[in-house]
Order: C-alpha cells, then structure tokens, then sequence
C-alpha cells in the first residue's frame, strides 16, 4: 500500500516537474520576444479641439496636441500648434480630427470668404428677393442657372435668357456654409463663384435689366444653352401676324365674270341680197 502510494506520488511529482518546465520556456520565449520587437515611437499630431467651419481663422483654443504612433501620422499633419494658428479653414473639421494642410487657406490669405475661392475664380454678389432667391433655398454649395431679362437695343422688346449655367453659390448672405438645421432664410444678396468673363456677364445683366437664379439639381453638370423669349412669344403676336398670309394662300382664286347672252339676230333677204338687222334688248315681241 505504502509503496503504490509513493509510486503515484514519484509520478504525479515528475508530471508537474515537465508542465512546469515547458511553462518556464514558453514564458522564456514570449519575453525575449518582447525584448526583441522595437518600441514604437509616439510623436506629438496637432488636431480639432471642437469642429472647425468653414471660414474660421484658428485660435489656439481650436487646437490640441495628441500622442500617437509615428506609422498612424497622416500625411500633410501638423506636430506644433503654432503652425496653425492664424490660417483660415475652408473644408470643415470635425473634432478630434487631424488638421491637415489641405483643409487649410496659405497663411495670409485672410479669413471669411476670401480664402474659399478657388484661384482663377471670383466671387460676384447679386440682389435677390424671396421670388428671385427660390424662397430663400438657394444654400452655399448648391448650383443655379442665372436667367437676365432685359430690353433689347433698338427694337425695345423684352427678353429673357439664360446667361450663365451651373453656377456655384458661395455664399448666401453672411453665411458660407449650409445650416446644419437645413432650414431655409430669406437673404438680401447670394454670392456666386464665377470666372473673370462670367462675372463680366453677370454684372452687365445686373446692370441693365433683373437677373433671378434657378435653382437646379447639384448631381445635373449638363448645359443645354435654351434660345432665350422674348415678350411677343409670351402674347403670342408672332403666330397672330402670319395667320392672315395664310389664309390668302389658302383661298380659291376668283371666278371669271359670266360672259353677256348674244343678242337675238333676224336674217332679212331681198332678191339676191342677204342682211342681218339685230334686235334690241328687250324689246316687244
């Protein structure tokens, strides 16, 4: 008995002997592992301390510092504060979002508006009212057709047409980005993104006659360049002007005049001589 007790004890002993053993290598082997992987490297990445619009000239107050890893830095980041402050945003930034060059104006460029317009481009303001501004729907970002209507040299006829299409708003009033409650406001002046020849266009237009905005579709990019009217075709004078040679080209020429009877006629013989003596018109038998 005592003997097969200490042969199960001998065994149970050696058992955990080799678990414990193979334990201690692995263990050994995961630490020098450890040991052996290269420390990853946290460097300082400038980011949004509250969302940033459109416009905004950054404060230090917008900013913070964060630690990450080296190989997680996107590229075009900041590592100091200072390399941001001052410079306008125009693409907005969410909080805890890296600020990256591109989001950001060239430092001097001022703030506001200015930094927004893409070079080669102007930004032209036109007077609108509630029927002109599509009942204040016309939001920046969205895209409209600018229609002019205005007196013809010369002739004096009113006319309509389409001067500029898929124009870009890049402002309307004060505001140069969309309200995040989507809710539309009636604004006195909308500005457009256009370029230098456009903008000559549009201030001809503004200057002699009324221009209104259409509002279009911002995914619809075709341009389909429409005739213009004029008032005439509004009241329809064109068509009432060519129905009377119409109906003279449609009209059956006039009928010859009937020609008059012959007049009654008595054959008169007299030996060997032949008269004819013609009767009067109505007269008695």
């Amino acid at each position: 008995m005592d003997r097969r007790f200490f042969a199960v004890l001998a065994i149970s002993l050696l058992f955990a002997l080799v678990v414990t053993t193979i334990f201690y290598q692995l263990s050994t082997r995961a630490g020098r592992r450890e040991q052996a992987k290269p420390k990853t490297e946290l460097v300082d990445l400038v980011v949004a301390a509250q969302p940033l619009g459109v416009g905004i000239q950054i404060k230090p107050s917008d900013v913070k510092l964060v630690r990450v890893p080296r190989d997680r830095v996107p590229g075009g980041s900041f590592s100091k504060v200072e390399e941001v402050v001052g410079r306008a945003v125009i693409s907005n930034i969410l909080q805890d979002e890296p600020v990256l060059a591109g989001r950001l104006a060239e430092r001097g460029s001022g703030f506001g508006l200015s930094p927004v317009i893409p070079p080669g481009m102007r930004a032209v303001a036109v007077k609108v009212n509630e029927v002109v501004g599509v009942a204040g729907f016309v939001l920046p970002g969205m895209r409209v057709d600018v229609l002019a209507t205005v007196r013809t040299p010369g002739e004096g006829i009113v006319r309509t047409t389409t001067i500029l299409e898929n124009i870009v708003v890049a402002a309307a009033g004060q505001q140069i980005q969309p309200d995040s409650s989507g809710q539309p406001k009636n604004v006195p002046v909308v500005t457009l993104l256009v370029t230098p020849a456009q903008a000559e266009i549009l201030t001809l237009a503004s200057n002699e006659g009324r221009v209104q905005l259409v509002l279009r579709n911002s995914a619809d990019q075709a341009v389909s360049h429409p005739p213009g009217r004029d008032i005439r075709e509004l009241y329809g004078e064109t068509r009432r002007a060519s129905t009377p040679a119409v109906a003279r080209k449609s009209s059956p020429p006039p009928a010859p005049a009937a020609a008059p009877p012959p007049a009654d006629e008595i054959v008169v013989i007299r030996g060997n001589q032949r008269s004819v003596e013609r009767l009067a018109m109505g007269g008695s038998d």
